[in-house]
């Protein structure tokens, strides 16, 4: 594995604005073409591995959580559960994750986190770095069948869905616009008729006690980029609990891998685990570790430490709740930039990754994106 300068295309910018990133410069470059990382055909496979046995792993831990009624560890109200443990039940579909690893080409990728329910920089990986592949290295690969896999698992999940369309929605956000509008399209691709929504547009019909859209329809089935944990404290959330009309993707259960709660049960279950890091609700005797709130997004309140105390931290929305506590996994270091490889799990099949760097040793919203390839 290793960082490559390389020329930006010329007018890079219109390219992948015609492909539909807006936003890929906010205030600096997001997407970032001075420079590409390339891996190794057994570097990939070892991310494949490693994303699959892991995808096992939280399923057995999600199983273990529901078993064991371990729901306040993860900071899950206990009125919650009954939503859950039905979605578990009723195997309400999944369609994708992202699991964030430190990998440096050579020790054991480790899992930093689980982005199971609403995770972004899908279209980025999926679309817009193979595109830059086509374009500035033709006839070479990268490891990257996202799309595909995507329009693969509608098909199997068509069947499964209570009613069409398919509703995608989302805050009316940039980023997610874009993510909502390419699973559309995928789903789309797959035969499934689909419609899109805010989620601020959302209604609920108190008579028949179904959600529906803004022409009053039933909505049968809907994918939502927006947290379990968020949509469970709106005002609506009361309705979410008796609701069984409704079809959500991804489904209630997520929210249990959502937690961060789940990186201590994931090394309780699999101590010693070559992919894992070790993770406790409380510090221990960690010396150099890392402490996460239980749901927090973009590297927000996310402080590390070493045998001195405090040396990076970053501010945020999440720091009152619980925390956990993990072992320090320092980032790899490339042309002093640290990257953080992110590997797509679409379906039950590792798909392909995405790769964002930062200068400094914790990955945020403005950590950049930088497309990779095999070689």
């Amino acid at each position: 594995m290793r960082r490559v300068a390389s020329e930006p295309r010329r007018n890079w910018q219109s390219k992948v604005e015609e492909l539909g990133l807006s936003f890929h410069t906010p205030e600096q470059p997001y997407w970032y073409e001075s420079a590409h990382y390339v891996l190794s055909a057994r570097e990939v496979d070892v991310l494949e591995k490693a994303t699959n046995r892991l995808h096992q792993m939280c399923l057995a831990a999600a199983g273990h959580v529901i078993e064991k009624r371990r729901y306040s560890e993860l900071g899950i109200p206990g009125d919650v559960r009954e939503l859950i443990e039905r979605s578990w039940e009723d195997d309400t579909p999944s369609i994708y994750g992202r699991f964030d690893f430190s990998y440096d080409g050579s020790s054991p990728p480790k899992l930093l986190e689980y982005n199971a329910d609403t995770p972004t920089a899908l279209y980025e990986a999926a679309v817009i770095q193979w595109k830059w592949l086509e374009e500035v290295f033709e006839g070479k690969d990268q490891f990257n069948s996202i799309h595909e896999r995507l329009v693969a698992t509608w098909k199997e999940l068509k069947g499964y869905l209570r009613g069409e369309p398919l509703y995608f929605a989302s805050l009316d956000d940039a980023e997610d616009i874009v993510t909502v509008t390419y699973l559309r399209d995928t789903a789309k691709s797959a035969g499934i008729a689909t419609d899109q929504i805010l989620v601020s547009k959302i209604g609920w019909d108190r008579g028949n006690r179904l959600f529906v859209d803004e022409a009053l329809k039933p909505m049968e089935a809907v994918f939502k980029l927006y947290p379990w944990e968020w949509m469970l404290e709106e005002d609506f959330g009361d309705m979410l609990l008796g609701d069984r009309k409704t079809q959500w993707i991804e489904p209630a259960w997520k929210v249990i891998l959502s937690s961060k709660g789940i990186l201590p049960i994931l090394w309780e279950l699999n101590p010693g685990d070559p992919n894992l890091l070790e993770a406790s609700f409380s510090k221990g005797k960690l010396t150099r570790y890392v402490q996460k709130p239980l749901f927090s997004r973009e590297g927000s309140n996310v402080t590390l430490y070493d045998e001195r105390g405090i040396f990076a931290e970053t501010g945020g929305d999440y720091g009152k709740g619980e925390s956990v506590y993990q072992a320090l996994a320092p980032l790899p270091e490339f042309d002093g930039q640290h990257p953080v490889i992110g590997s797509w799990i679409i379906g039950q099949e590792a798909a392909g990754i995405g790769i964002r760097e930062s200068e400094g040793p914790i990955t945020d919203n403005r950590s950049r994106f930088v497309p990779h390839r095999m070689g």
